[in-house]
């Protein structure tokens, strides 16, 4: 009676292993879907075309930017968005600083 038992034993761990089987298999697929999707539909950057050839050029965003009046010691904040429109590495050798013009 033994022996019955281990084959019966025997059969449902086989049958176990085949029931496991395709939920395995579903999830690697939709494993490889949910891949493949990311990476179709990831943005992609433009192709950069330089405007200057053979050196860096600087381009910003906003040329002149109107404050109206501030009182002393008032702080106000501006961004610019800069950009390096040439073919070559743009780099700083000093601090960037801002020129504040009276009357401007």
């Amino acid at each position: 009676m033994s022996k019955v038992n281990r084959g019966i034993s025997k059969s449902r761990q086989v049958q176990r292993k085949h029931n496991k089987l395709p939920l395995i298999m579903a999830l690697a697929g939709a494993a490889v879907l949910i891949v493949a999707a990311f990476f179709a539909f990831q943005k992609r950057a433009d192709p950069f075309t330089p405007e200057v050839t053979g050196s860096p050029s600087l381009k910003v965003d906003k040329e002149k930017v109107d404050l109206g009046d501030v009182k002393l010691g008032q702080t106000v904040e501006v961004s610019f968005e800069v950009k390096n429109m040439g073919d070559q590495p743009l780099k700083f050798t000093k601090s960037p600083f801002i020129e504040v013009k009276e009357g401007c």
